[in-house]
């Protein structure tokens, strides 16, 4: 199963520039990312459009923080970016009538609804400052 990686490494950029202390290229982001600088382009303006970074033109330009880490939830990130689900289990379709399908599907719909509630709970209560201060310290 493929797994969906874009808030892992937008988390991972943010935070990387924010310790850098300024803008970041889309070269420089893409090397970090083993992409190219195309993806990071069309991925970041998701961020862009949500109003988390700007880009900056010119010469040492780039992107760059447009808000604090400490203003920035997980959720956040993870709503700019628009996921459709949290998890790539669901519901089955091949028998709509069978009574055992329902039960199953129901039983899953609910299961896998609480779940979502509670990581998006716990995306809500952690702020990218959160992660950056856990690097920090790894860092020393």
């Amino acid at each position: 199963m493929q797994l969906d990686t874009r808030l892992a490494r937008l988390l991972h950029v943010l935070i990387h520039m924010h310790l850098r202390g300024g803008t970041t290229t889309s070269d420089t982001i893409a090397k970090m990312l083993h992409t190219n600088p195309s993806l990071v382009r069309r991925t970041m303006a998701a961020l862009r459009e949500a109003g988390y970074v700007e880009s900056v033109a010119g010469p040492g330009g780039g992107w760059a923080l447009s808000c604090a880490l400490a203003d920035v939830t997980v959720r956040d990130i993870y709503t700019a970016i628009a996921y459709k689900g949290v998890f790539a289990l669901g519901p089955a379709d091949d028998n709509p009538a069978c009574p055992v399908e329902s039960a199953v599907n129901g039983f899953l719909e609910d299961a896998l609804g609480r779940a979502q509630d509670t990581l998006l709970r716990t995306l809500e209560a952690t702020r990218l400052s959160d992660i950056a201060a856990g690097v920090k310290k790894a860092r020393h």
